[in-house]
Protein backbone atom coordinates (compact mmCIF):
# COMPACT_ATOMS: atom_id res chain seq x y z
CA UNK A 1 0.00 0.00 0.00
CA UNK A 2 1.53 3.30 -1.04
CA UNK A 3 -0.27 5.19 1.71
CA UNK A 4 -0.59 4.71 5.46
CA UNK A 5 -3.96 3.49 6.70
CA UNK A 6 -5.57 5.70 9.31
CA UNK A 7 -5.79 4.41 12.90
CA UNK A 8 -8.73 2.09 13.46
CA UNK A 9 -11.36 2.32 16.16
CA UNK A 10 -12.34 -1.37 16.30
CA UNK A 11 -12.11 -4.58 14.27
CA UNK A 12 -14.83 -3.67 11.77
CA UNK A 13 -13.32 -0.25 11.24
CA UNK A 14 -9.90 -1.84 10.76
CA UNK A 15 -11.17 -4.27 8.12
CA UNK A 16 -13.08 -1.54 6.26
CA UNK A 17 -10.10 0.86 6.51
CA UNK A 18 -7.66 -1.59 4.94
CA UNK A 19 -10.16 -2.60 2.26
CA UNK A 20 -10.64 1.08 1.40
CA UNK A 21 -6.88 1.59 1.23
CA UNK A 22 -6.56 -1.10 -1.42
CA UNK A 23 -9.63 0.15 -3.29
CA UNK A 24 -7.99 3.58 -3.37
CA UNK A 25 -4.82 2.03 -4.80
CA UNK A 26 -6.83 0.49 -7.65
CA UNK A 27 -8.59 3.81 -8.30
CA UNK A 28 -5.27 5.70 -8.24
CA UNK A 29 -3.79 3.34 -10.80
CA UNK A 30 -6.63 4.34 -13.13
CA UNK A 31 -6.30 8.08 -12.40
CA UNK A 32 -6.16 10.25 -15.50
CA UNK A 33 -6.32 7.45 -18.04
CA UNK A 34 -8.02 7.86 -21.38
CA UNK A 35 -10.66 5.29 -22.35
CA UNK A 36 -8.18 3.83 -24.80
CA UNK A 37 -5.57 3.40 -22.04
CA UNK A 38 -8.20 1.96 -19.67
CA UNK A 39 -8.97 -0.76 -22.24
CA UNK A 40 -5.35 -1.40 -23.16
CA UNK A 41 -3.56 -4.60 -22.13
CA UNK A 42 0.11 -3.57 -22.21
CA UNK A 43 1.44 -6.35 -19.96
CA UNK A 44 1.32 -10.14 -20.14
CA UNK A 45 -2.01 -10.06 -18.27
CA UNK A 46 -5.29 -10.43 -20.12
CA UNK A 47 -6.71 -7.69 -17.88
CA UNK A 48 -6.82 -3.98 -18.62
CA UNK A 49 -7.09 -1.38 -15.87
CA UNK A 50 -10.73 -0.80 -16.79
CA UNK A 51 -11.37 -4.54 -16.64
CA UNK A 52 -9.62 -4.73 -13.28
CA UNK A 53 -11.80 -1.97 -11.81
CA UNK A 54 -14.90 -3.76 -13.09
CA UNK A 55 -13.71 -7.12 -11.71
CA UNK A 56 -12.95 -5.88 -8.19
CA UNK A 57 -16.27 -4.00 -8.06
CA UNK A 58 -18.24 -7.07 -9.14
CA UNK A 59 -16.22 -9.27 -6.79
CA UNK A 60 -16.99 -7.02 -3.81
CA UNK A 61 -20.71 -6.94 -4.57
CA UNK A 62 -20.72 -10.73 -4.99
CA UNK A 63 -19.08 -11.43 -1.64
CA UNK A 64 -20.95 -8.88 0.48
CA UNK A 65 -24.36 -8.55 -1.11
CA UNK A 66 -24.87 -11.93 -2.75
CA UNK A 67 -22.97 -14.32 -0.47
CA UNK A 68 -23.14 -12.65 2.94
CA UNK A 69 -26.57 -11.02 2.63
CA UNK A 70 -28.17 -13.60 0.32
CA UNK A 71 -29.44 -10.98 -2.12
CA UNK A 72 -30.02 -11.84 -5.80
CA UNK A 73 -26.79 -11.74 -7.80
CA UNK A 74 -28.16 -9.40 -10.45
CA UNK A 75 -27.48 -9.30 -14.19
CA UNK A 76 -23.68 -9.03 -13.83
CA UNK A 77 -23.57 -12.62 -12.56
CA UNK A 78 -25.08 -13.76 -15.86
CA UNK A 79 -22.32 -12.16 -17.92
CA UNK A 80 -19.79 -14.46 -19.54
CA UNK A 81 -16.58 -14.70 -17.48
CA UNK A 82 -14.65 -12.60 -20.04
CA UNK A 83 -17.21 -9.78 -19.87
CA UNK A 84 -16.90 -9.66 -16.07
CA UNK A 85 -13.21 -8.80 -16.56
CA UNK A 86 -13.30 -6.25 -19.39
CA UNK A 87 -15.10 -3.07 -20.35
CA UNK A 88 -17.72 -4.01 -22.90
CA UNK A 89 -19.40 -1.84 -25.53
CA UNK A 90 -21.09 1.11 -23.89
CA UNK A 91 -19.17 0.82 -20.61
CA UNK A 92 -16.56 3.32 -19.49
CA UNK A 93 -13.88 3.50 -16.84
CA UNK A 94 -15.61 6.54 -15.33
CA UNK A 95 -18.90 4.61 -15.03
CA UNK A 96 -17.20 1.66 -13.30
CA UNK A 97 -15.31 3.94 -10.92
CA UNK A 98 -18.66 5.47 -9.92
CA UNK A 99 -20.22 2.02 -9.51
CA UNK A 100 -17.25 0.98 -7.37
CA UNK A 101 -17.92 3.95 -5.05
CA UNK A 102 -21.58 2.91 -4.73
CA UNK A 103 -20.57 -0.69 -4.01
CA UNK A 104 -18.04 0.48 -1.39
CA UNK A 105 -20.79 2.46 0.36
CA UNK A 106 -23.07 -0.62 0.25
CA UNK A 107 -20.28 -2.71 1.79
CA UNK A 108 -19.82 -0.25 4.67
CA UNK A 109 -23.58 -0.16 5.27
CA UNK A 110 -23.77 -3.96 5.31
CA UNK A 111 -20.76 -4.44 7.59
CA UNK A 112 -21.74 -1.71 10.03
CA UNK A 113 -25.27 -3.11 10.20
CA UNK A 114 -24.25 -6.65 11.15
CA UNK A 115 -24.79 -7.74 14.74
CA UNK A 116 -21.22 -9.10 14.69
CA UNK A 117 -18.48 -10.35 12.39
CA UNK A 118 -19.33 -13.93 13.39
CA UNK A 119 -22.44 -13.80 11.17
CA UNK A 120 -21.92 -16.48 8.57
CA UNK A 121 -23.33 -17.47 5.23
CA UNK A 122 -23.23 -20.54 3.00
CA UNK A 123 -20.86 -20.62 0.05
CA UNK A 124 -22.52 -21.44 -3.26
CA UNK A 125 -22.46 -24.93 -4.68
CA UNK A 126 -19.50 -24.46 -7.01
CA UNK A 127 -16.59 -26.82 -7.74
CA UNK A 128 -14.05 -24.34 -6.33
CA UNK A 129 -15.78 -24.18 -2.91
CA UNK A 130 -15.79 -27.09 -0.45
CA UNK A 131 -19.25 -28.70 -0.27
CA UNK A 132 -21.60 -27.37 2.42
CA UNK A 133 -19.13 -24.65 3.50
CA UNK A 134 -19.96 -21.50 5.40
CA UNK A 135 -17.84 -18.38 5.97
CA UNK A 136 -18.12 -15.57 8.50
CA UNK A 137 -18.36 -11.89 7.67
CA UNK A 138 -14.83 -11.54 9.12
CA UNK A 139 -13.49 -14.19 6.72
CA UNK A 140 -15.33 -12.62 3.77
CA UNK A 141 -13.87 -9.17 4.52
CA UNK A 142 -10.36 -10.60 4.88
CA UNK A 143 -10.74 -12.59 1.67
CA UNK A 144 -12.04 -9.55 -0.20
CA UNK A 145 -9.22 -7.36 1.14
CA UNK A 146 -6.57 -9.84 -0.02
CA UNK A 147 -8.26 -10.08 -3.43
CA UNK A 148 -8.31 -6.30 -3.89
CA UNK A 149 -4.72 -6.02 -2.57
CA UNK A 150 -3.51 -8.54 -5.15
CA UNK A 151 -5.26 -6.62 -7.90
CA UNK A 152 -3.96 -3.27 -6.62
CA UNK A 153 -0.43 -4.53 -7.23
CA UNK A 154 -1.53 -5.87 -10.58
CA UNK A 155 -3.02 -2.44 -11.40
CA UNK A 156 0.28 -0.73 -10.47
CA UNK A 157 2.18 -2.93 -12.93
CA UNK A 158 -0.31 -2.32 -15.73
CA UNK A 159 -0.22 1.44 -15.12
CA UNK A 160 3.56 1.64 -15.00
CA UNK A 161 3.71 -0.39 -18.22
CA UNK A 162 1.21 1.99 -19.86
CA UNK A 163 2.92 5.31 -19.17
CA UNK A 164 5.70 4.85 -16.62
CA UNK A 165 3.75 6.43 -13.74
CA UNK A 166 4.37 4.73 -10.42
CA UNK A 167 2.09 4.31 -7.42
CA UNK A 168 3.95 6.99 -5.46
CA UNK A 169 3.67 9.48 -8.34
CA UNK A 170 -0.07 8.76 -8.53
CA UNK A 171 -0.45 9.28 -4.76
CA UNK A 172 1.03 12.75 -5.19
CA UNK A 173 -1.07 13.45 -8.29
CA UNK A 174 -4.34 12.44 -6.65
CA UNK A 175 -3.58 14.41 -3.49
CA UNK A 176 -3.02 17.50 -5.63
CA UNK A 177 -6.23 16.92 -7.63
Amino acid sequence: MATLARPETDERDCLLTFLEGYRAAVRRAAHGLTEEQARSKPAASALSLGGLVKHVALCERFWLSTILMGRPAGPAAELPWEDQHRLTEGESLADWLKKYEVIAAETAEIVLGLPGLEVDAPLPDQPWFPPDSRRTARWILMHLTTEVARHAGHADIIRETLDGRTALELVAATRAA
